[in-house]
């Protein structure tokens, strides 16, 4: 029996070459989507499940109430590190680390520039990366320390054994390899080649400063469980350590975030999770349904609207016997057997798409075919998409009558009309909402990026501060000045595109009780020349002004709060002492570009920096004046490599999530119009041979090609045209709901709706006309010669 149902399937695939092609085509692009977009997906839900304490780790945060709103943060003082390890007897173990960043590292005439993260003792042993050499308990003791990766061993030692060689890390610290790691996973929020030892970060000054102080937020500690199940009961003990340990100080909240949120929920609004990535995970995963569904509702139409050519062969098999389950099982085999046709022409499609699709999302996805998860997912797609395909035109086809069939007259093609109509709709009102989804990202990513951003971002390059740039800025300004290409030069505690810093500022006529976080910018003389910012009132710090060094800046936004009626010459309340506002600067975006500018204040503290900022005279030979800007810092900082990033292309890096949401959306909408239009095409063609002999009459009765052709594209017009009156309401009320999470936001235009509505129907009628054209065109003497 079964080689009998695979011989007609063979005989019915190729006697039927065109739907065949058809059918097979869109599953085949259909699941290649579906394939893409999930190993994107599968990626991000694996997001560091590879420790083996996953589900007890957590990340202790920070709930605190200002700006009228409570505000959540990762960042916390750094006492808080041994307090909680005693605060609770659920709680098994803390650690704590910086927030990681770019090192030196240097063994002979080697030298590297890689992320290392300073962390405590217990780092490894509560979040176990795999060791390949040394202990978890006692690789980062000493202060002396270092544990590496294996691609950093491998560039360093080669085949060498690398305990206990020495690398020297920013040219400041000799440290002996005690640990090697298997290198980081890709889905590991912590990303880095090297570990340094808490107690050698306890040597810095502000550090050890920081040992005693609760209003310092400048650290980040993790915590471990015994049993998540106390989870609760931690959090409620925890809550109020630090306004117990500084009952003087506003009021700071202490909660726990599990490490199995971390990637896919960061997002907090008022004291509470309301997601994040995952909003993108759940997002392309029903794309990749919605897509599979498309491709399946082509192969259902088609079989439905060819049901005729099978009707003869569904009765004479009833009729010698057959019954109505065995006919089901037949027609879902044949099903089943062209999805698995599919699937492996999908996935010969989706491994050579796949390192274009990597570049895409900046991934590196594979799939792996040794997996037995792999092949559970393969076995799983065929069978859904066999059934789901097969399921209707089977249970449809094998209700026909034989006495009937037999005498030929069953109209198949009428009574399935109208299922094919709802699904065709259904393919259309899917395209629709993607293009205008498409169309409506594109222009939110437009909007932020021509914002207004109260800087001058073209010639300015940054290089991240060292201790030797430190101890020469003077020199290497000076120097760098000189060279004729180098317009201003500053120094600040943070980039011109990042915020690193926030605290409390008072003014005159503040209320008591309220609370507001300032951007706070610490910098050297002409931050404002340099960043290219607009001074509104007043001046900018000068240095032949010395009380200058008491003085303050702020913004537009920082105005509009405080509402001074004089304000320069105003002192304003910073940590503990009386500063003069000496200046108004126009509003900086230096944050999140979808989200209003805060209130900001700049300050003079030349020792408090992590950013130099260079503003290049404008050039046509801009390799040549980088040139002299390296010979400069090469000649004061001859350890480091010379490392630079233009202000514009760290900006855009901002963009890169909606960014990626945007190339997704707009390549997955153009393959589901492209699988509705190969459904269509068939739809069309069958359309056009049923009808061949009414078009034949109508000829000889004198009708016109163009009237013909009207006739047949009616139909489809009305059903785009019933998709995008279904589609459009539904995508606005979704597309306003999304862009309500950012407040700098664009509003959407009536225009988008219609525009993209008469695009499907001209790609509509487009794919229906050509068919329509050649039965018009057809001799009516051919198709009426047996009537």
């Amino acid at each position: 029996m079964l080689k009998n149902y695979l011989l007609v399937t063979m005989r019915s695939l190729l006697k039927n070459g065109t739907y065949s092609f058809i059918n097979i085509a869109g599953l085949a692009i259909g699941i290649t989507c579906s394939v893409l977009i999930l190993l994107w997906v599968f990626d991000e839900l694996s997001f560091d499940q590879s420790h083996p304490r996953a589900d007890r780790l957590y990340q202790v945060w920070i709930n605190a109430t200002f700006d009228g709103k409570i505000n959540s943060w990762t960042s916390l003082p750094l006492p808080s590190y041994e307090a909680l390890k005693t605060e609770n007897s659920n709680i098994k173990n803390t650690c704590v680390t910086d927030w990681g960043g770019d090192h030196l590292f240097m063994v002979g005439d080697k030298r590297i520039t890689k992320r290392a993260f300073y962390a405590s003792e217990e780092f490894l042993e509560m979040f176990q990366f795999p060791l390949v050499k040394g202990n978890a308990t006692t690789v980062l003791d000493g202060p002396t320390s270092i544990v590496i990766t294996e691609g950093m061993a491998k560039t360093f030692f080669g085949d060498t054994d690398p305990i206990n060689q020495v690398i020297r890390v920013d040219n400041e610290s000799d440290l002996k390899v005690t640990g090697v790691l298997k290198d980081i996973p890709k889905n590991s929020s912590f990303q880095f080649d090297g570990l340094l030892p808490w107690k050698l970060n306890e040597t810095k000054d502000w550090v050890k400063r920081s040992m005693t102080n609760w209003g310092n937020n400048s650290f980040q500690i993790f915590m471990e469980l015994n049993n998540p199940s106390n989870k609760d009961l931690v959090e409620k003990s925890i809550r109020g350590l630090i306004v117990k340990k500084d009952p003087s100080d506003y009021k700071r909240e202490l909660f726990l975030h599990p490490l199995l949120k971390w990637r896919l929920y960061s997002d907090f609004e008022n004291g509470k999770a309301v997601g994040g990535r995952i909003e993108f995970v759940k997002m392309f995963g029903l794309i990749a349904i919605f897509i599979l569904i498309i491709a399946c509702i082509n192969f259902m139409n088609l079989s439905t609207a060819r049901s005729e050519r099978r009707a003869r062969e569904v009765g004479i098999r009833k009729s010698v016997g057959s019954r109505r389950h065995e006919l089901i099982f037949q027609f879902i085999g044949e099903s089943l057997f062209i999805s698995s046709i599919a699937f492996f022409i999908a996935i010969v499609l989706a491994q050579l798409l796949l390192p274009y699709y990597n570049n895409l999302v900046d991934k590196k996805l594979i799939i792996d075919y040794a997996s037995y998860e792999f092949w559970l997912f393969a076995a799983g797609l065929v069978f859904f998409t066999g059934v789901i395909s097969g399921s209707y035109p089977a249970f449809y086809l094998s209700s026909f009558q034989p006495v009937k069939v037999l005498k030929g007259k069953v109209q198949v093609g009428k009574n399935a009309s109208m299922p094919r109509k709802v699904l065709v709709t259904l393919q259309f009102g899917f395209s629709i909402f993607l293009i205008i989804g498409t169309i409506i990202i594109y222009q939110q990513i437009q909007h932020a990026k021509s914002r207004n951003l109260g800087y001058e971002q073209e010639n300015l390059i940054t290089v991240d501060y060292t201790h030797e740039i430190g101890n020469n800025f003077r020199s290497i300004k000076l120097e760098l000045l000189q060279t004729g290409v180098v317009k201003a030069v500053t120094k600040s505690n943070s980039p011109i595109t990042d915020i690193w810093s926030n605290n409390f500022l008072g003014w005159p006529g503040k209320p008591e009780t309220e609370k507001v976080i300032f951007t706070t910018i610490a910098t050297e003389y002409d931050y404002t020349k340099t960043m290219g910012i607009k001074i509104l009132e007043g001046r900018d710090f000068s240095e032949e002004f010395k009380s200058d060094s008491m003085a303050i800046l702020v913004n537009k936004s920082a105005m509009d709060l405080m509402q001074l009626k004089n304000p320069l010459g105003e002192k304003l309340d910073l940590w503990g002492k009386k500063r003069e506002l000496i200046g108004i600067v126009d509003n900086v975006l230096m944050g999140d570009p979808f989200q209003p500018v805060k209130p900001m204040f700049i300050v003079l503290d030349s020792g408090w920096a992590g950013a130099v900022t260079i503003r290049l005279e404008k050039t046509k030979d801009l390799p040549a004046s980088l040139k002299k800007v390296e010979s400069v810092f090469k000649k004061y900082s001859p350890a480091y490599p010379f490392e630079y990033v233009f202000a514009d292309q760290k900006f855009a890096k901002k963009f890169n999530d909606i960014n990626m949401t945007s190339r997704l959306a707009t390549l997955f909408a153009v393959l589901a119009i492209i699988i509705t239009g190969l459904g269509l095409f068939g739809l069309a063609a069958f359309a056009a041979e049923q009808r061949t002999k009414e078009i034949g009459i109508r000829k000889v009765m004198g009708a016109s090609v163009s009237s013909l052709v009207g006739l047949m594209s009616k139909d489809f017009s009305r059903l785009v045209i019933l998709a995008f009156l279904i589609s459009s309401p539904i995508a606005w009320w979704l597309l306003n709901n999304h862009l309500q999470q950012y407040k700098y936001r664009v509003e959407i235009a009536w225009w988008v709706f219609p525009v993209t509505g008469l695009v499907a129907l001209l790609f509509a009628l487009a794919i229906v006309s050509t068919q329509a054209f050649r039965a018009a065109h057809a001799n009516p003497a051919t198709s009426l010669r047996n009537d």
